[in-house]
């Protein structure tokens, strides 16, 4: 039959396309899931980051000039009593609200707080992978990556604030104010807070990324699916 024959002859011109569609969607895949599997290494890795900054004392503290040894960090400090064998007493408790000696520091460990509970949420949205749209699991999370930045930000923006208390002007000399650090300096964490937010940014970009190319190449199959049931109804 005619008919049929031209109906063969045009499924046999298609399959080079079909094929080069299909290698296409499995490259893209493979591509995909592997560049997905480091954004949610390094999203881990983004949150450890967080939660270590958050509880580690060491965001500025003493050098060989100060007047007494010791640390600080966002709400847990010690300080030396300024004798010679320079013993430390600490002091400080996010549960005490009172303890903080600042309320800058109460700030900013609030704000700190809140990049940690963003970015640890975004690590339990990963199971919603298995059943959510992938594309809006990835928009969802970048989100959060983007506030987890922002908080990161005006946590470490608002910290220096409260260098003109009391008891770090007693540790760090009397030249210490408000964002002047007088003879003491910053330490790892604050450093380790500064490399957060640059991995957050990024993440979130990434996944925004990851996201949009998701969500287009779910408009370009559906696209050929439509394209291929109109010519398979043609024939």
């Amino acid at each position: 039959d005619p008919a049929e024959g031209g109906a063969a002859a045009a499924r046999q011109k298609m399959l080079p396309s079909q094929e080069a569609s299909k290698i296409y969607h499995d490259n893209y895949m493979r591509n995909s899931r592997a560049i997905g599997v480091l954004w949610a290494i390094f999203t881990i890795c983004l949150a450890i980051i967080t939660v270590v900054v958050f509880i580690q004392p060491y965001w500025i503290g003493d050098s060989v000039s100060t007047p007494q040894a010791g640390y600080f960090g966002l709400f847990h400090y010690c300080v030396g009593n300024g004798n010679a064998n320079r013993e430390l007493l600490c002091q400080g408790s996010f549960s005490d609200f009172r303890s903080i000696p600042s309320g800058a520091f109460k700030a900013a460990s609030v704000f700190v707080l809140l990049s940690m509970v963003l970015i640890l949420t975004c690590i339990g949205c990963f199971a919603l992978f298995f059943f959510c749209n992938t594309a809006t699991v990835y928009k969802t999370c970048a989100w959060m990556q983007l506030l987890c930045a922002v908080c990161l930000v005006l946590g470490c923006m608002i910290f220096p604030d409260g260098w003109d208390a009391e008891v770090v002007r007693d540790m760090c000399g009397e030249d210490t104010g408000k964002y002047t650090l007088g003879n003491c300096s910053v330490r790892w964490a604050y450093i380790l807070a500064i490399i957060g937010i640059l991995d957050a940014l990024i993440l979130s970009f990434l996944a925004f990324v990851l996201g949009n190319r998701q969500s287009d190449f779910l408009h370009e199959e559906i696209k050929n699916d439509n394209k291929g049931e109109g010519d398979d109804s043609k024939t």
